[in-house]
């Protein structure tokens, strides 16, 4: 009996089984929450529902209600929409389908909620990258990785939605509340938080809630984690635009244009060097550009339909929304 489910587990996932299925198997060997948990909801992204098959048999071997739900349309923040359409849970748990948890997860986040009674709560992550990938690697398991706080507290940031606990009346407003224009560049979670912030939302940090985030491999190169990170440099730029406050996109571009110089500067010497900490240099002077460069038609794309083209490029690829 469930009477006391209160909590659903969100998976997008796009053309990943292999990858799907460990995250699924981590979900369903979690310890300590299980009369917690409602239901696991698989959002299938791909516009062939290629994830059904894979979630049926698992679901066949489950204790736990997994569902599965079609989302046609290619887009991260539709995908995670959709996951909401799916459940009435008033406590959600979003889970990558390139990550895996551990078996204490959902406990900490859930544990870590009641604590702080945060509004979100975030939990850490250990970045796994293929082998081969050389004197990049320190940095890619960084940046594929998260960290925060040793111990369970409020934070004062927010991070992505990727291993996140959040609270569905206050953190999640209205039936749809990730912005379909992020579909393809992503930061649907940035400017949910934003908001959510501006409203005197508070944000928590599950130091237990650990899970492995696997990077594929044609994301585990430092030109994509580059690229990705001037896209996150976008960020503050980006939402005070959508604010309207152009004295704050001043300061964000003014903020960025100095980042850009001294970490730039910095790289260049370290990269003669041929040291790999230039890496983390770059990777700073990636985001002080985007700070410049927000405009949309500088944003990259990484999901919907231009992940989808690249799948029909690559069709024994799979991944994420």
């Amino acid at each position: 009996m469930r009477e006391q489910a209160d909590v659903a587990v969100i998976i997008p996932t796009l053309r990943r089984p292999d990858s799907l299925e460990r995250a699924l198997r981590s979900v369903m060997a979690q310890t300590g929450v299980t009369a917690r948990l409602k239901e696991v909801v698989v959002v299938d992204n791909d516009p062939q529902a290629s994830a059904r098959e894979t979630v049926e048999r698992l679901a066949a071997e489950s204790v736990l209600p997994i569902l599965w739900r079609h989302a046609p349309q290619p887009g991260v923040a539709t995908a995670r929409n959709a996951g909401l359409a799916a459940t009435i849970a008033p406590l959600i748990a979003f889970l990558d389908d390139d990550e895996a948890a551990s078996s204490g997860w959902l406990s900490a986040l859930v544990g870590a909620q009641a604590s702080t009674r945060a509004d979100a709560v975030f939990g850490p992550i250990r970045g796994r990258v293929p082998e081969g990938t050389g004197w990049s690697t320190p940095y890619l398991e960084r940046f594929f990785g998260r960290e925060g706080p040793a111990e369970t507290s409020l934070i004062d940031t927010a991070y992505g939605c990727g291993n996140a606990l959040l609270v569905r009346a206050t953190a999640l407003p209205g039936a749809a509340p990730f912005n379909t224009a992020a579909d393809q560049a992503g930061g649907e979670d940035d400017a949910l938080f934003a908001a959510l912030a501006a409203r005197g939302g508070r944000f928590g940090w599950a130091a237990d809630a650990w899970v492995d985030e696997f990077a594929p491999s044609h994301r585990a190169t430092l030109r994509y984690a580059l690229t990705r990170a001037f896209a996150y440099g976008q960020g503050p730029s980006q939402t005070a635009a959508a604010a309207r406050d152009w004295l704050g996109v001043a300061r964000w571009m003014a903020i960025g244009a100095a980042q850009t110089a001294i970490w730039g500067a910095a790289a260049l010497g370290l990269t003669l060097a041929a040291s790999p900490r230039r890496a983390d240099l770059m990777d700073r002077c990636a985001r002080g550009l985007g700070k410049v460069f927000w405009m949309k038609n500088f944003e990259p794309r990484f999901y919907g339909m231009h992940e989808m083209a690249r799948l029909e490029r690559q069709p024994c690829a799979a991944s994420k929304g």
